[in-house]
């Protein structure tokens, strides 16, 4: 049987994959892992329940997973704390502010309406180790925890939730954005109240568009996958620069006064040269994937600034952040994490201190983001292929040896295999677009000749 669990906890479409039994379980599976051990024995040592904190994004598939999902956890005795519509990243910090034991968020990010997810929280707010969402699968059919009197777990209202986040946010930023014309745009999702009534607080001349969640419309032509009208609203209001959130705001793109998209490796390049300037980037160093471009880590190297490798997907990025004690990363997509203030990736944290850069240095978004050169990136997928036997064909090593040779430091390549389909993601990077086109076409018909169904050897 497939994984439950993916990259970024359990997904499926809502009322089909994502039942609200499904919901039921794994609250009642993820109540059994999550309270044990020592700090569960504690908990009754003190005659106290566990606590968790419960969220969602707009979505309208949200509202039955969200009472599936409580029901599962208070009946497990889990006193459930419902901070209702709020960012992952909201969770996330106040799980870990309020000292609560483990908290859930329903989302499917930035996919469509009919989608959703459900994703777990530990202690501190961070994310679920492999290893602990395989113990929670796993305990998907065995007896649920039944406590009865009281020992039931309390569902109750978290009433000030989104002021805490507000409050916190602002608390982190190093210069006001007053003079500042941002627009936002909230993807109809999680960030829909909070984003704008923070850039306000801070000093920010605020205009905002998809901000109108009906529980449909989420990431629908808006946010930061769909960027065009965000382009269009920044050059018709003459703002100074546009900031765009996925549909539960753990992400963010930008753009800049001329309409120029400014993604996460920029974003990251921006705000790791300022943390260095200032003394805040642990080690001089920086997290980032093997997607990020060849560009960011050229202008990382002539600053000094060492720049260390994961997997592709946030947690990655996380894990290594978290061994070495470092401050700042993330990724292409816009999953920008910054450890002084987060455990997470947090697009409005990252919003709002991008803007600061911007007020600090009286510089603007373009020039800020001068700091890097992109290299053509040319990303082919190859589908219906047998993607397990990449890693063991010679020939397909010896095609991508010898388009590394010959671009040499000029750039790079890049093959990786999907974690969910059949299919081989094929990357180059070069100096000129029709190079790396040339090259990323090379390797894709060799990927398809050597691993089509049947072929591989």
């Amino acid at each position: 049987m497939p994984r439950l669990f993916g990259t970024d906890g359990v997904r499926g479409l809502a009322n089909r994959e994502l039942t609200a039994d499904l919901a039921l379980g794994l609250a009642q599976a993820a109540a059994a892992v999550l309270t044990r051990g020592r700090h569960a024995d504690e908990l009754r040592a003190a005659g106290r329940r566990p606590v968790a904190v419960v969220a969602r994004d707009p979505r309208v598939s949200g509202e039955f997973l969200t009472a599936a999902v409580s029901a599962g956890l208070a009946s497990s005795g889990v006193d459930v704390l419902d901070a209702g519509v709020i960012p992952t990243p909201a969770t996330a910090y106040l799980i870990d502010s309020i000292g609560a034991d483990f908290g859930v968020m329903i989302s499917a990010s930035h996919n469509p309406a009919p989608d959703n997810g459900i994703k777990f929280f530990s202690f501190g707010g961070t994310k679920l180790p492999d290893e602990v969402e395989d113990r929670i699968e796993s305990f998907l059919g065995r007896p649920k925890l039944a406590p009865i009197g009281d020992g039931v777990g309390r569902i109750r209202r978290f009433a000030d939730a989104e002021d805490r986040y507000v409050v916190h946010l602002l608390g982190t930023l190093p210069h006001r954005l007053d003079g500042l014309h941002v627009v936002l745009d909230c993807a109809h999702g999680a960030a829909a109240g909070v984003s704008p009534e923070t850039f306000r607080d801070a000093g920010a001349r605020v205009t905002v568009i998809g901000a109108d969640p009906d529980g449909m419309n989420i990431n629908d032509g808006v946010g930061s996958t769909h960027l065009g009208p965000l382009q269009a609203a920044v050059v018709e209001h003459g703002a100074d620069l546009g900031i765009a959130h996925d549909g539960d705001a753990d992400r963010c793109l930008a753009v800049d006064a001329n309409g120029d998209i400014i993604d996460g490796d920029k974003i990251m390049a921006i705000l790791a040269v300022s943390m260095h300037e200032r003394g805040k980037l642990t080690d001089d160093t920086l997290v980032v994937t093997v997607m990020s471009n060849l560009g960011l880590r050229r202008a990382m190297a002539e600053r000094g600034i060492r720049v260390i490798e994961t997997k592709v997907g946030d947690r990655y990025v996380l894990e290594a952040l978290a061994a070495e004690g470092l401050a700042l990363g993330g990724e292409q997509s816009g999953h920008v994490i910054m450890t002084e203030y987060a455990t997470t990736g947090d697009g409005v944290l990252t919003g709002l201190h991008l803007a600061a850069e911007m007020a600090r240095t009286g510089k603007t978004l373009a020039e800020l983001a001068s700091v890097m050169t992109v290299y053509p990136q040319v990303l082919v997928n190859v589908r219906d292929v047998d993607h397990h036997a990449l890693g063991d064909d010679a020939e397909i090593a010896a095609a991508v040896a010898a388009v590394e040779a010959e671009l040499g430091d000029s750039g790079r390549v890049l093959l990786r295999p999907s974690g969910t389909e059949p299919m081989v993601r094929v990357m180059v990077e070069a100096a000129e677009q029709a190079t790396a086109e040339h090259h990323a076409a090379v390797l894709a018909d060799v990927v398809r000749l050597r691993l089509a169904n049947g072929n591989a050897a």
